[in-house]
């Protein structure tokens, strides 16, 4: 019986990845500094795991970026646009041009040069977002990075034998999206081509000695048709005839194989990985589809949530797959990579954010890697005297949660019983609030403009906040340096000429974690980042009991802001479903009751801000899409209570207050009707990446209320021009009425700097009146 990691977490125990590829991006480091910087870092990495007693350690798991893009690298899908990088750069990493790598991620605009960036969107159901592939019909593949390569021998190199990580073709292929193509191509025609490719890959590999690749197939455990089952089947029939010694462990997560369990369990390939935390329920299925000669890895550690395994229920797993196929057929590993799981919990000393009663109820990545290194001794009678205490203080440790005073609030549980379908109907539907609005909301009747609510965080703004947090600077000193801040923001706002104005959100340090901080239920971490995207990091809060709001949020910042100016500011709040998705969630409840809980602590706050003369309030949903199941079977329960829970948090202003919220990065085809049943009054979205694609589910299902489709791409350094912005309102005014559209960025502007923020949003606001005048010249 061997232990296994599927993946480790990039971001470095300081968010050092984040710091040392912002510095290359700023210029303050050349490529040399870069490499070695990152090399040390990933010796780091694979060394910890080995310490830990990590059978196999794994490589090409990192990355400078995203994953899917090193595969796009490693394959040579690099569209178009980019290639005339290549011929301009001399220095590289990983055998290919390294700013050309970053071009395709952020875009790049210089004095030679305006290319957009490719699109991203969500890995799954998680927090963690990739670019997307873009095939055309005339693609080529070739392999154009040595990056999985040079990782194993640079592993090796340091004593670290390890197993390559490699996104599999049939995924890599459904990960992307078609360009430029008619309708009846679709990406997976291109397997044939891309094939040799992954073929010549695994060849390479076996020559240098590798003994096991892991070869991710995610898309096994989501509802497939005919034609990607023939492609899982063609694939890995040909993939096996390349390889003698090569061993390929087939990895699926985030969901069970269900209907696919007999495909998997058919592919030529060595071992197969399920994931048993997200379904638990089919291990036996898939032993009796696997042939006698494979191998199965179970994942029984959780590498989505921060809460310690429960040793001994995980133990029961391994003993009754080992009885079935014996031990030297299993493998024990996480259930999926630990990207999505902070780096070290030693590093929590901060008991005022982390009380130790409830540390103690938790494991970061590296305490993970231990438990399953005590998982294997303990199944293997094999613990020491030290091990064996260990092993029961852990499980004293989970018990202690489940019985700690902590956990349950009275008064909490007492409002969930008293909720009512009443409490989630607005008093009018929204043709009749919409005139309301119009007379009690001074904008323009047609493209009104306003962000989505955060602006730049300097560092200034950053330092005010963590020398408040060490006791450095008074309340008064704090708060007076916050209203400063608005005070300009507001006067900045107005010179630009945005109708719907916001206070900026310099008060906060994340949209999820402030929140939280004033949220009773919560816990926190100082240094608990994982990645978002890039060299974006977030450091979720924990939910570790039940959810209520002891005192108003966000009301003192929102009411300063609309005394600054006679324009309408609006209130600024994050969903309840978010909030839920990008917290560590307990996992002693339904994920729908703590969503309903949060609910009610929103819809308080909302309540507040209708009070204190906020006409329009924004309740951002960028996780809605995220937290739907990945079966389409289990859809309809979660959009029932999502919708309910946002519902619960908005519906409880008068007609007259206009209510707003925010989605990025998701597709709406097949959720649409869930969203109209939001029934938010204006819904803003990411669209300029996508060039206005995602506005088609809005068309065909004749959406009602108005909407905000992103205009100016946040994820990117470029400054758009006025007529680019045009185009895309265009396009939008092409399929929807005028009167529906508002005028916005993709997303918050907290991540970019105001040298690009202001012409940006200068030229988005000339774009909107030049719509204007249009249309009223059309008229």
């Amino acid at each position: 019986m061997i232990t296994h990691n599927l993946g480790y977490p990039r971001i470095g125990i300081n968010r050092d990845l984040k710091k040392v590829v912002e510095q290359y991006w700023k210029g303050e480091i050349d490529k040399t500094k870069l490499d070695e910087s990152v090399s040390a870092l990933k010796v780091m990495h694979w060394t910890t795991q080995k310490n830990a007693g990590i059978d196999m350690v794994p490589s090409n798991d990192f990355s400078l970026y995203d994953q899917v893009l090193d595969t796009a690298m490693l394959v040579g899908a690099v569209p178009e646009r980019y290639e005339e990088l290549f011929e301009e750069e001399d220095n590289k990493i990983y055998s290919y041009p390294i700013d050309t790598y970053f071009a395709m991620a952020r875009g790049l605009q210089d004095e030679d040069h305006d290319i957009a960036a490719m699109e991203m969107t969500k890995w799954f159901n998680t927090n963690y977002h990739y670019i997307v592939p873009e095939f055309t019909p005339d693609q080529e593949f070739q392999c154009l990075s040595s990056k999985i390569f040079d990782e194993y021998e640079e592993a090796k190199s340091v004593g670290v034998i390890t197993k390559p990580v490699l996104i599999g073709p049939v995924s890599f292929l459904l990960l992307g999206k078609e360009k430029d193509a008619p309708d009846d191509f679709h990406r997976l025609d291109l397997l044939d081509k891309l094939l040799p490719v992954y073929q010549n890959i695994l060849t390479k590999l076996q020559n240098m000695g590798v003994e096991w690749v892991q070869i991710e197939e995610p898309f096994l455990a989501l509802d497939i048709d005919e034609d990607t089952r023939g492609a899982f089947q063609k694939a890995y029939r040909a993939l096996a005839e390349e390889r003698s010694e090569l061993k390929l462990l087939l990895t699926t997560y985030f969901e069970g194989l269900e209907d696919n369990v007999e495909l998997a369990g058919d592919l030529p390939v060595d071992g197969l990985h399920i994931d048993l935390v997200e379904a638990p329920d089919q291990m036996d299925t898939v032993i009796d589809a696997l042939d006698e000669d494979i191998s199965l890895s179970l994942g029984v550690v959780d590498g989505r949530n921060i809460w310690k395994t429960d040793l001994q229920k995980a133990a029961e797993f391994i003993q009754q797959a080992a009885e079935q196929l014996g031990n030297d057929k299993i493998m024990v590993a996480p259930s999926c990579s630990l990207l999505h799981c902070p780096v070290d919990l030693e590093q929590e000393t901060d008991e005022t954010a982390l009380p130790p009663e409830i540390k103690r109820w938790m494991a970061f990545s590296k305490q993970k890697l231990d438990e399953l290194t005590l998982l294997k001794k303990f199944v293997g009678s094999s613990l020491s005297e030290e091990e064996e205490k260990l092993f029961e203080q852990h499980q004293a440790d989970i018990s202690g949660k489940e019985e700690s005073g902590l956990v349950h609030n009275k008064n909490v549980q007492k409002r969930m019983q008293l909720l009512d379908g009443e409490m989630l109907h607005r008093d009018h539907p929204y043709n009749e609030r919409k005139t309301e609005q119009e007379e009690h909301l001074d904008v323009p009747d047609l493209f009104p403009t306003t962000t989505i609510g955060s602006f730049p965080q300097t560092p200034e703004v950053r330092k005010w906040r963590s020398e408040f947090r060490k006791g450095n600077l008074s309340k008064e000193e704090y708060e007076g340096r916050i209203e400063g801040a608005i005070d300009k923001l507001i006067h900045q706002q107005e010179e630009i000429g945005l109708d719907l104005l916001v206070h900026g959100e310099f008060e906060r340090n994340d949209m999820v974690e402030y929140f939280g901080e004033h949220f009773a239920g919560f816990a926190f971490t100082r240094h608990g980042w994982v990645q978002s995207y890039g060299t974006r990091g977030v450091k979720p809060p924990v939910i570790y009991g039940d959810v209520h709001r002891p005192d108003p949020v966000t009301v003192r910042w929102s009411s300063y802001a609309q005394s600054q100016t006679d324009k309408p500011v609006k209130g600024m709040l994050t969903g309840p479903v978010t909030i839920l998705q990008w917290s560590f969630v307990r996992d002693d409840q339904s994920r729908e009751e703590t969503a309903k809980q949060i609910a009610l602590a929103i819809r308080d706050e909302v309540k507040d801000l209708e009070e204190a003369g906020i006409q329009a309030i924004q309740i951002d949903e960028p996780a809605f899409r995220e937290g739907l199941p990945l079966r389409r079977k289990n859809w309809n329960h979660y959009l029932e209570w999502a919708v309910d829970a946002f519902r619960l948090a908005s519906t409880v202003v008068k007609d007259r207050t206009q209510i707003h919220t925010h989605m990025c990065y998701s597709e709406f085809n097949d959720i649409i009707e869930h969203i109209a049943r939001l029934d938010a009054d204006v819904i803003s979205m990411e669209t300029s990446r996508s060039q206005m694609e995602l506005l088609e589910a809005f068309v065909e299902f004749d959406y009602p209320n108005e909407i905000g489709p992103g205009i100016y791409d946040i994820h990117s350094p470029r400054v758009p021009s006025t007529s680019e912005m045009m185009s895309l309102l265009e396009k939008a005014v092409d399929v929807l009425d005028a009167s529906q559209l508002w005028v916005n960025p993709d997303c918050g502007l907290k991540t970019r700097g105001w040298e690009e923020t202001v012409p940006s949003l200068e030229n988005m606001v000339s774009a909107a009146r030049q719509m204007r005048q249009k249309q009223s010249v059309e008229a």
